[in-house]
C-alpha cells in the first residue's frame, strides 16, 4: 500500500513513464463513461418510447417512465460533465508530458554544447583569433619574400635615365635614316639640270682645238 502511494505521488517512479500511466488510465476511465453513456441513451430512448405509447391509454405509466426518462438525462449530464474534465486532464497531462520532453531534449542538447565548449570563453576566442591573424600575416609574408627574386632591385633614378637614353637613341637613328633617304627629282627637272653641264664640256673641247691649231703653226 505504501508502494503505491508513493508511486501515486510519484515517489521513485520515472516522471515520463508516470505520465504515461495516469494518461493511460485516464483514457480507460473515458472509456467506461462513454460506454454508461451509451446504456443510459438506450434507456432515455426506451423510457421516451413507452411513454409516448401510454399517454393516452394509462398516463400513470407514461408518467413513470418520462420521471426515469428524466433521471437517466440527469445521469447522462454528471457523465458528460466527468467525461469532459478527464478529457481536459488528458491534454494537460499530454502537454506537460510534452513539456518536460522538450525541456529534457534542451537540456542535453545544451549539456552537449557546453561539453564542446569546455573552459572556451570569448577572451580565449579573441585570443585565439588574434593568433591566427597574426600567423596568417606571418605566413603571407614568408610567401612574398620567398616568391620575390632577389639582386633585382634597381634604382628608380637609374631606370629613368636609362630610359631616356633609348628614348634619344630611337630618335637619332630615325633623323639617321631620313637623311639617307634619296630625293625624287622629276625627269624634266633632271634634264634641265644636265644641260649646263653639256654647254660647258663643248666650250672645253673648242678651247682644246684652238690650242692644238696654234702650235701646229
Amino acid at each position: 500500500m505504501m508502494a503505491g502511494f508513493m508511486s501515486y505521488f510519484g515517489g521513485r517512479r520515472d516522471t515520463k513513464q508516470a505520465a504515461r500511466d495516469a494518461i493511460v488510465g485516464l483514457r480507460q476511465q473515458l472509456q467506461m463513461i462513454e460506454k454508461k453513456e451509451e446504456h443510459l441513451q438506450k434507456k432515455i430512448d426506451e423510457e421516451l418510447k413507452k411513454a409516448k405509447a401510454n399517454a393516452v391509454s394509462n398516463k400513470a405509466v407514461a408518467t413513470q417512465a418520462l420521471r426515469r426518462k428524466k433521471a437517466n438525462e440527469s445521469e447522462m449530464d454528471r457523465l458528460a460533465g466527468q467525461r469532459l474534465q478527464l478529457e481536459l486532464q488528458i491534454n494537460t497531462l499530454e502537454s506537460a508530458n510534452l513539456n518536460a520532453e522538450t525541456m529534457a531534449a534542451m537540456k542535453k542538447a545544451s549539456d552537449v554544447l557546453a561539453s564542446i565548449h569546455g573552459n572556451m570563453t570569448m577572451d580565449k576566442v579573441d585570443s585565439t583569433m588574434s593568433k591566427i591573424t597574426e600567423q596568417r600575416e606571418i605566413a603571407n609574408e614568408i610567401a612574398e619574400a620567398i616568391s620575390y627574386p632577389t639582386g633585382t632591385e634597381a634604382d628608380e633614378d637609374e631606370l629613368k635615365a636609362e630610359l631616356a637614353e633609348l628614348e634619344q637613341e630611337t630618335l637619332d637613328e630615325r633623323l639617321a635614316g631620313a637623311e639617307r633617304v634619296p630625293l625624287h627629282i622629276p625627269a624634266g627637272a633632271r634634264r634641265v639640270e644636265e644641260q649646263p653641264n653639256v654647254a660647258v664640256e663643248d666650250d672645253e673641247e673648242a678651247q682644246l682645238r684652238e690650242l692644238q691649231a696654234a702650235l701646229a703653226m
